[in-house]
């Protein structure tokens, strides 16, 4: 709870008087960190908004009276909503990111998935605001959130991107981000980081892509005999269905060189294709995707590195929706919808790092909110 509570203290508190005129104290009757703490504790312990969070509250008030002041009980749920749409988000991330640093050591060589979510129903139309879309970054090994970047109404992940990577400490790593990030500038953001990549290649790369599915189908209907190309394949049965996956990968000076004639794709040293087949009874279908990267690997180990980013999906965005309800909430105003994801997060990376319950996160937030002395463990790790 103390390390929690230090890092998150460094939040600068910018609460106006609750009357005009007043002191500014009246406007602060609840200490800063008694509401960030809470707050977090509620979102692992179940809570999911503003009224529910207070509910935590209450219920535990005797064990935070424990570690917090608590000078007028446990605030109410429009404070915590006040609060939070007040609070920097840039700020209350930076808090996240330092705590992230000191309780996961990042591994060198895993993958860094970068993939953005929309939270649907944080729209507030009677304001002409819509739904916030945010950037998150995934590290595969850890099975961590390591930061996010909100998206400005104006901009999109093109812009995003870069400004989340430099708030990352990715040395060593493989960012690998889908085709809207793949653009020069982030290639070269990337490598300037001492980080590779493998960035997906669409329509949205048309001389690129051209270039690619080019060579591919030329070298595929020669059946790769004259080709410089490694190749590797895997199967994958259940379910009633195969999915067969073919990866060829070439670091061939002249594939590269007809490529990129500008030299503008910093630390490019190689090209993947996969093609994906997928076969549930009678019916077959199929899909090819480029790549490129600056790595120099095997068929084998690229068919890794693209098929780990996707897990982005599975094991962050369709669990920040499955078990914390993140596309269905409704919280709204101001900065509050960025932040409470920030919680959300926070929240999943201290329920998957401990390990001596064998369950989900669901579960583990159920256990949570039930077993104090599992609760301690899971914020103290």
């Amino acid at each position: 709870m103390s390390d929690l509570m230090t890092h998150f203290s460094k939040v600068t508190d910018i609460r106006p008087p609750s009357v005009p005129g007043a002191r500014e104290e009246q406007g602060k009757r609840h200490p800063l960190m008694d509401i960030i703490a809470i707050a977090i504790i509620g979102v692992i312990c179940g809570a999911d908004d503003w009224v529910t969070i207070e509910q935590v509250g209450k219920a535990k008030e005797d064990w935070f009276r424990k570690f917090l002041k608590l000078p007028h009980g446990i605030p109410s749920h429009d404070t915590f909503g006040k609060v939070f749409a007040w609070m920097d988000p840039d700020e209350f991330q930076k808090c996240f990111l330092d705590w992230i640093k000191e309780v996961a050591e990042m591994t060198a060589g895993q993958v860094i998935a970068i993939d953005g979510k929309t939270v649907r129903r944080s729209h507030d139309r009677a304001n002409g605001k819509g739904p916030i879309h945010l950037v998150s970054a995934w590290a595969s090994e850890n099975e961590l959130v390591i930061g996010q970047r909100k998206i400005d109404d104006k901009s999109n992940e093109i812009t995003a991107i870069p400004e989340l990577l430099k708030l990352l400490d990715i040395r060593g790593c493989i960012v690998t981000i889908d085709a809207i990030g793949t653009q020069k500038g982030i290639a070269r953001s990337i490598r300037e980081q001492k980080a590779h990549y493998v960035l997906t290649v669409k329509r949205n790369q048309g001389k690129l892509h051209d270039d690619i599915r080019h060579l591919y189908e030329v070298d595929r209907e020669d059946g790769f005999k004259e080709s410089p190309f490694d190749h590797a394949q895997t199967v994958n049965k259940g379910h009633g269905r195969i999915e067969i996956r073919n990866c060829w990968v070439t670091a061939d000076p002249e594939y590269l060189d007809y490529m990129d004639r500008d030299r503008e794709w910093k630390g490019l040293r190689s090209i993947a294709i996969v093609e994906a087949i997928r076969r549930i009874g009678e019916k077959e279908s199929s899909e090819i995707r480029y790549f490129i990267s600056s790595l120099d690997v095997s068929a084998k180990e690229m068919l890794t590195y693209i098929r780990t980013h996707w897990e982005v999906e599975n094991k962050l965005h369709w669990c920040l929706d499955v078990t914390f309800g993140e596309d269905d909430n409704r919280v709204r105003k101001g900065h509050a919808p960025e932040n409470l994801a920030i919680m959300h997060k926070i929240a999943l990376n201290v329920l998957r790092k401990e390990k001596t319950k064998k369950c989900g996160a669901k579960a583990k937030r159920l256990i949570c909110a039930m077993d104090m002395d599992y609760l301690l463990k899971v914020i103290n790790l």
